[in-house]
């Protein structure tokens, strides 16, 4: 199973190591952004709860799921790839871009990979702001600039073929 994250408490502000699969260190992170890709399901709560500050005024959740069509047309499911590490490193520098752009005391960004079925999360962004409307602002910013820059590559499958699918926000 792939899972590269990193996690860390509130009260821990020192850097910490992402940790692959098999045990490599391969990238440093800001304590208060926590990046993940994962072959396995990946939950809304854990975000939530990670950007959960008693300090802010607004926290604005993004989840985005495997829907059932797309123009029409059934989907039967979804693959995504990634080349991981730089997936990462560079998940982590739209946190960093969101943090300084609009306060962001916490961002939280899981992302799938592999197979998913109709209905599974495929993505969860979760921000925290002193305000709110620079909230909704910073998740939106993540989403967009994920599916612009991130390399992470979605394969929809119909009942009569497949197709990879461009990025567009």
């Amino acid at each position: 199973m792939i899972e590269k994250f990193a996690k860390v408490s509130k009260s821990n502000f020192k850097t910490e190591s992402i940790i692959d699969g098999f045990g490599k260190n391969f990238e440093k992170v800001n304590t208060m952004i926590d990046i993940k890709i994962k072959d396995s399901p990946i939950y809304p709560h854990d975000c939530i709860d990670f950007v959960a500050d008693e300090g802010t005024g607004g926290s604005t959740v993004f989840i985005g799921t495997v829907r059932n069509q797309t123009k029409g047309k059934k989907v039967i499911r979804l693959e995504f790839e990634s080349y991981v590490p730089m997936a990462i490193s560079e998940m982590r520098k739209i946190a960093e871009q969101a943090s300084e752009r609009w306060s962001c005391t916490k961002v939280s960004i899981h992302h799938r990979v592999g197979v998913l079925a109709i209905g599974e999360v495929a993505v969860i962004i979760a921000v925290a702001t002193p305000h709110r409307k620079s909230a909704f602002k910073a998740c939106e910013y993540c989403i967009d600039t994920l599916k612009e820059t991130v390399p992470i590559w979605k394969r929809e499958f119909f009942e009569d073929g497949d197709v990879w699918v461009a990025a567009h926000p």
